[in-house]
């Protein structure tokens, strides 16, 4: 018998109950976990709230997130409803389902998920007639959920961010204007292959027949096999230095409360010498952010292309204007403190890189140690199916002591004792603190002084730590 559904705990009780990847060591994406035919059968049951949205559709292995911001802020400064759908979540699970910037707010939440129950309920009863192993999972009810809230409240575009590959993701049942994919890098190997091209297939999984696809991604490898992809769906490819192409140029005075904004020329196509938009600032620190501003304005401009009236003064405000929470964000500036939820090798390379170029008085990897206690410290940990030793190698040669924890709230952390065993050779000349949980960490930070404190390794770390550190009322520990 269905448990009644009356709060927010409720609600979160009943998610937590479902199969959830994001919180399992063992993602069998390609098996029969994963499957498009269970999310369409449940969007039917739901009244296919999906059908009637105008979306962008977003996949790559980085950057897909801070891409789906921009071009949110870039639709809503022009006007459009706008929603948007991101995980994971940092702090509230109704971050997820945003509406001109704005969480889903919790008594509709509430809803969605009163809802969604009872058809769950009942692919439970009928799965083995239906042919499935299990289910609807904890992503493809919020999916599903975030198509309901974003029909419901006349949303005019959604852009929607890919949760895992592209092929086989919950989110691929969506009718799309335009799609794009930022990145491809090794990351969820065991899923999405071994090989880049391999990776590169599934993320070009939401290549939909006839529709454009903006590509980021420049390695030949992967490139071909995005290339390929599109030719065979007769979709219209705008390739990054073929298409369009932008120059980064840092510009301190464009972020006010740090060091080291930029800005950006775009040009299309990218043999044109004159750039179409010119000194474009960019809300967020970094080069790679840079490239992904480069993407959303690239889709913006083949929406115009589809008659969308987005002027250049709506992109200038959007991607001045967007920011993304754990993406190089400093919460503090003396000593500075920045949260990152880089937990990959490429991502753990582009925050490197941002640390160097933004702040290079306090980055630069020959900087002798100041008297006293180490002075630039890591809080890092991750998930048991991450390459540890390939983000430590990155990141490792700008700090002076490393404490190495885990995260609380998902069973998927490699246990800080054993992160040291696995980086003992990397980390041998910084000095190594091994904390039980965020909590221990964060004494850590608090008993000597420190130049800079840096949060990376994983989304979860990033949540938990940001929450320590910011515990307004909204950022309490949230297990979903």
């Amino acid at each position: 018998m269905q448990q009644p559904l009356e709060t927010r705990e409720d609600a979160l009780a009943f998610l937590l109950g479902r199969i959830d990847y994001e919180r399992t060591h063992v993602i069998p994406y390609a098996r029969r976990g994963f499957k498009l035919g269970r999310m369409r059968r449940l969007l039917a049951a739901l009244g296919d709230p999906h059908l009637g949205l105008s979306a962008i559709h977003v996949a790559g292995t980085k950057g897909k997130g801070s891409t789906c911001v921009m071009l949110a802020e870039i639709l809503r400064a022009a006007g459009y409803r706008t929603a948007l759908y991101t995980s994971p979540h940092l702090d509230r699970i109704e971050e997820r389902f945003m509406i001109d910037g704005r969480p889903c707010d919790e008594a509709v939440f509430v809803e969605l998920v009163r809802e969604v129950a009872p058809v769950v309920a009942d692919f439970d009863r009928r799965r083995a007639t239906a042919g499935d192993d299990q289910g609807p999972t904890y992503f493809e009810i919020t999916t599903a959920m975030a198509f309901l809230h974003f029909a419901r409240s006349g949303a005019e575009v959604a852009v929607l961010e890919v949760g895992l590959g592209g092929r086989l993701d919950s989110t691929n049942v969506c009718r799309p204007l335009v799609t794009a994919i930022t990145s491809i890098s090794f990351d969820h190997t065991g899923q999405l292959g071994t090989t880049l091209a391999a990776i590169a297939g599934e993320k070009a999984g939401i290549i939909k027949p006839g529709v454009p696809v903006v590509s980021s991604v420049v390695e030949p490898e992967p490139c071909d096999a995005i290339t390929a992809v599109a030719l065979r769906r007769g979709s219209p490819l705008i390739q990054r230095d073929i298409d369009f192409a932008f120059l980064d140029k840092k510009a301190a005075e464009e972020a006010p409360e740090v060091p080291g904004g930029r800005r950006l020329d775009f040009f299309a196509p990218a043999a044109v010498r004159a750039p179409r938009l010119a000194d474009v600032a960019i809300g967020m620190l970094g080069h790679h952010q840079a490239a992904n501003a480069a993407t959303a304005i690239a889709v913006v401009e083949s929406l115009r292309d589809r008659g969308f009236p987005i002027g250049d003064a709506h992109v200038r405000h959007g991607l001045k204007e967007a920011k993304a929470p754990a993406r190089v964000e400093v919460i503090q500036k003396d000593p500075l403190f920045i949260v990152d939820a880089a937990h990959n090798v490429a991502s753990a390379a582009a925050l490197a890189d941002t640390l160097r170029t933004t702040f290079p008085d306090l980055f630069s990897e020959d900087r002798g140690l100041a008297a006293g206690a180490p002075s630039r410290t890591l809080v890092f940990a991750t998930s048991s199916d991450k390459d540890a030793a390939g983000m430590m190698r990155r990141l490792a040669p700008l700090f002076d002591r490393v404490l190495l924890t885990r995260y609380e709230n998902n069973p998927r952390f490699i246990p800080p004792d054993q992160l040291k065993s696995q980086l003992g050779e990397i980390l041998a000349e910084k000095e190594v603190v091994v904390c039980r949980d965020p909590l221990a960490a964060g004494e850590a930070l608090a008993s000597g002084p420190a130049d800079a404190i840096v949060i990376a390794g994983s989304f979860f770390i990033a949540a938990e730590m940001r929450a320590l550190f910011n515990p307004e009322p909204q950022a309490k520990a949230n297990t979903v």
